[in-house]
């Protein structure tokens, strides 16, 4: 290594020592390159965001915001909203996308931004009683008129061209299906994302209540919006993780649900304590729009996930479409409800929709209507139509714990005992938690209250794809009782991996009275898509409550927000040539896709 002050032939220094004045030359040289770096990257900001999310390739413009404008509804009240523009030459006009939310409008910048750069005026707005806008929020009960008013003030804008397409998840997917079942002209696409139209009445069977859905809405509600009632330090306090659950566990230790508001919030909530009861009040009912939905002339857009707590309310919802000569759209992929893939996919999915549909750009819709992301195998299938062409078969609950695709040869019984004061706990499957989804299962299989009936080891792949059934012959020392099964995919290490599940509440009248006195009981244990891989085995559970997914059935016949009183229900699950109890699965070809 030369020495610092070695010189060359010529008698020149070799030194590495800087000339005076040069080390600020290269620090303005090095912060000129990377003002230009970050000029570059901030002009490429859009086009970069674009193919890291996998979006269509767009025009992009910048975008001007318009915040808190104040929309009059019929009553008086306003509502605040903003509004984003692509910054366009004078009189070039653009669809709108409408978003309303009770989630904060502000949140909804991010999504917002990514249409509005692709040429779309984009209006997002705080439901009645939320954030900026005026009044009582009432879930469910006041979309519809807010919507339509809405809508007639989007009429007296000059930049609105009379092109309309809606946007969102959960309930601001709600909030779509309450305008579109009054199939206003200007609106041409709906994209309703991990959500139904049936409101107060969704993610359970008739009389059974998804609590455990009900008790994180409404506290995440609560801290989202608990800024302007409680001290900055407790809204924040209650925000964190590990006190939301600590509120949560409490709730669901407590013995009654009469007053678990009071132990979620601290207060008396009367729209809370009016959803606890069944039947509810009517005017949940009225915001039930299941029955319109096959009137919806917009064409649909559904996204959803396996594990989402609204799977089997968007299947009837696209069933519904289909039975009225409507061609909705559906992607089922392998997600919860608060999985951030979801959101993603339903972006790319939306900027296509709205595309074709708001703009009449050809070719941005995929050919086949319906993708679902196949487990087991991780890819995805594509079909004409849901569900896919399948044929179901039977798996034969066995005497000793088995499942096998021949009727068992011996009389046999199976008992369990449910006890409402220690209910059978729900794991992973579909809940409103980052936790939900796919859970290895063999805490809860190894409770005295959960039958497991397990096949032996596929010698070859079965893919099943559709909806899940199971018939149960069964006996209760209760009138008033609940059962319950789960499909799982047994590793060969021993893993029991949850796929879908479904309960039925029974009452006396309820399910097919047998010769012998026995019940024919059928359970929609809702759909999935899986490859059972070679090695694996198919794996049946039951039990008489997944709590608190699902409120627990007390055995007395009265609500649970009326009493508290519990009594233990024995239970009988038969299984003979007379009683073939049974998992219906939809097998379907191996690799098959588009039929």
């Amino acid at each position: 290594m030369p020495s610092p002050n070695q010189t060359d032939s010529r008698g020149h220094s070799t030194s590495h020592q800087p000339r005076p004045g040069s080390a600020w030359r290269s620090r303005l040289a090095g912060l000129a390159l990377g003002l230009v770096a970050g000029g570059l990257a901030y002009w490429l900001r859009r086009r970069w965001l674009g193919r890291v999310l996998g979006l269509p390739e767009a025009r992009y413009y910048q975008v001007r915001v318009q915040r808190n404008v104040r929309v009059l509804m019929r009553d008086g009240l306003t509502l605040a909203t903003d509004c984003y523009f692509p910054a366009a030459p004078a009189g070039k006009q653009f669809p709108t996308i409408l978003v309303r939310t009770p989630y904060e409008r502000r949140l909804g910048f991010f999504h917002a931004q990514r249409f509005a750069e692709r040429g779309y005026n984009v209006v997002v707005q705080d439901v009645r009683g939320r954030f900026g806008s005026d009044g009582e929020f009432e879930p469910f009960v006041n979309e519809q008129a807010d919507g339509l008013d809405t809508l007639a003030w989007l009429r007296r804008q000059p930049w609105f061209n009379g092109v309309l397409g809606t946007w969102g998840s959960s309930y601001v997917a709600y909030v779509q299906w309450a305008l579109a079942v009054t199939n206003p002209p200007e609106l041409k696409a709906i994209v309703p994302v991990v959500a139904t139209s049936r409101g107060a009445d969704s993610a359970a069977p008739p009389g059974v209540i998804p609590f455990e859905l009900l008790m994180r809405w409404v506290l995440m509600l609560d801290s989202l919006d608990s800024r302007g009632r409680r001290p900055l330090w407790q809204a924040m306090w209650r925000m964190l993780p590990p006190n939301r659950e600590r509120i949560l566990r409490a709730v669901f230790a407590h013995q009654s649900i009469v007053d678990v508001d009071e132990l979620l919030l601290g207060e008396e909530l009367p729209n809370l304590r009016a959803a606890l009861r069944v039947p509810r009040p009517e005017r949940y009912a009225r915001s039930d729009y299941g029955p319109q939905v096959g009137q919806v002339q917009a064409p649909v857009n559904l996204v959803t996930g396996w594990y989402d707590v609204f799977l089997q309310d968007v299947l009837t919802d696209y069933a519904s479409l289909r039975a009225a000569g409507r061609q909705p759209y559906l992607t089922i992929g392998p997600w919860h409800h608060m999985e951030r893939g979801v959101g993603n996919e339903a972006l790319r999915q939306a900027i296509g929709w709205y595309d074709r549909h708001l703009k009449g750009v050809p070719g941005r819709v995929r050919t086949y209507p319906v993708d679902v992301f196949v487990m087991g195998r991780n890819e995805w299938r594509s079909y004409a139509a849901w569900p896919p062409p399948a044929v179901e078969t039977c798996f034969y609950l066995q005497p000793g714990r088995g499942l096998a695709v021949d009727p068992p040869a011996a009389d046999h019984t199976d008992h369990y005992r449910y006890d409402p004061a220690d209910p059978t706990p729900s794991l992973g499957g579909a809940t409103f938690m980052n936790s939900a989804g796919p859970v290895d299962n063999r805490p809860v299989e190894s409770r005295p209250d959960v039958l497991v009936y397990t096949s032996a080891p596929l010698e070859t792949d079965l893919t099943v794809v559709g909806p899940v059934r199971l018939v149960l012959y069964v006996r209760s020392s209760r009138p008033y009782t609940d059962f319950y099964g789960r499909l799982c995919d047994v590793w060969p290490d021993g893993r029991s991996m949850n796929l879908c599940d479904g309960i039925i509440r029974l009452e006396p009248g309820q399910g097919d009275l047998q010769p012998d006195g026995s019940l024919r009981l059928e359970i929609n244990l809702w759909a999935t898509a899986n490859c059972f891989c070679r090695g694996h085995a198919i794996r049946l559970q039951v039990a008489s409550g997944a709590y608190p997914r699902f409120d627990r059935n007390l055995g007395s016949g009265e609500p649970e927000a009326e009493s508290p009183a519990t009594f233990v229900a024995d239970q009988a699950v038969h299984l003979d040539a007379a009683h073939p109890s049974a998992l219906l699965l939809p097998v379907v070809a191996a690799g098959e896709s588009g039929g």
